[in-house]
């Protein structure tokens, strides 16, 4: 599927490219859909089209050189989770160990289809694997729709425990209660949080019901309760050690995260709000509290290493969030009932399955 304009995409047929000494081909079984995905289909990331979507691939080794093979440790057959972010590996920000930042950092889903060979994103039967790609073996034997999940789940270990550092007894307030926020909730119990408060929307209560039977010790309604009040009921007037923004397009969090953080806190800001200014933005209170303000982009290695332990240990019962499965041509209908624009129940989690058209 090709993203030709803003809220258009089409099916196309595309050369199965050959595969060299450095490079693979991926046989797609699933790919995530996230608030990204939204924002591309939409226009507001302002990435180059044409283009083929999709920067959460799950699939099996179609075919592979041999250099690859040795480097990635992986061959014909193997079931891997790709990483969205292709980097060069020498600027300095790859060799200080921040590859997710390198200069010149190229996106699954972001590079346009005059980019030979094309397949650069996995809204498709095939992905090209560039010899620039990092690959993880995942357990054949998860379903699918299961194993995809790597990805938000990755997103919950990075965002809110590896960048806030959070600590065992710590309290986490997670603003959102998407397929992010609860996998932040998952990331969070599973190192031991405290105790963990999640906001979410009056419409968002099946979701908040979820995030409780993730972890989550308390959960408030925004639009019915006040939040910064809540919260410092709940942490004994401190407030949090942590606050992570997963929500999309919304400001008001934002705005909130410096009111709801304890003194020296942490506020991880990882939700997009499409290059909008945030209103009531008060810059004194980090100054005065000495809040770390830190913005997180994209997963790295170690929380999809993290997801991937954590979905094969089958501990957690993370398939209880997702609720959507698309073929590949329903592409279009999949980011409509994730963004709420489709009839019937709102998407916590969705996939496609090129397999299954």
């Amino acid at each position: 599927m090709v993203q030709t304009a803003p809220r258009s995409l089409e099916p196309r047929d595309l050369p199965v490219p050959e595969i060299g000494h450095d490079s693979a081909l991926l046989r797609v079984e699933a790919c995530g859909i996230c608030g990204s995905d939204v924002e591309q289909y939409e226009g507001v990331l302002r990435t180059p089209m044409p283009v083929v979507p999709g920067h959460e691939p799950l699939g099996t080794i179609e075919a592979i050189g041999d250099g690859a093979a040795r480097r990635w440790g992986v061959d014909v057959g193997d079931r891997v989770a790709v990483e969205t972010m292709l980097s060069c590996r020498f600027c300095p920000a790859c060799l200080a160990g921040r590859y997710h930042l390198c200069e010149t950092r190229r996106i699954y889903s972001y590079i346009p289809l005059d980019t030979a060979p094309g397949l650069w994103g996995a809204y498709a039967e095939y992905l090209f694997l560039d010899p620039a790609s990092i690959v993880h073996k995942i357990d054949p034997r998860l379903p699918p729709e299961l194993a995809v999940m790597f990805n938000p789940l990755g997103a919950g270990f990075r965002w809110a425990v590896e960048i806030p550092q959070t600590q065992p007894g710590d309290t986490v307030v997670i603003l959102g209660p998407g397929q992010r926020g609860l996998a932040s909730v998952i990331a969070c119990r599973e190192v031991g949080a405290g105790t963990i408060i999640v906001t979410g929307l009056t419409a968002d209560a099946p979701k908040l019901e979820l995030a409780r039977k993730f972890g989550a010790d308390h959960t408030i309604d925004v639009e019915n309760e006040d939040p910064k009040r809540r919260i410092r009921e709940l942490s004994d007037g401190r407030g949090a050690d942590v606050v992570v923004d997963v929500s999309a397009y919304a400001t008001e969090p934002v705005a909130g995260a410096l009111d709801y953080a304890a003194m020296g806190g942490t506020v991880v800001l990882a939700g997009v709000k499409g290059f909008k200014p945030i209103p009531e933005f008060v810059s004194d209170k980090i100054v005065l509290k000495e809040i770390r303000v830190q913005g997180a982009i994209g997963v790295t290695s170690s929380g999809y290493r993290s997801a991937i332990r954590l979905i094969e240990s089958r501990r957690v019962p993370v398939e209880a969030m997702h609720t959507h499965a698309f073929g590949l041509r329903d592409a279009e209908e999949a980011i409509h009932t994730l963004a709420g624009e489709a009839q019937g129940p709102r998407s916590i989690h969705s996939c496609l399955l090129p397999g299954h058209d």
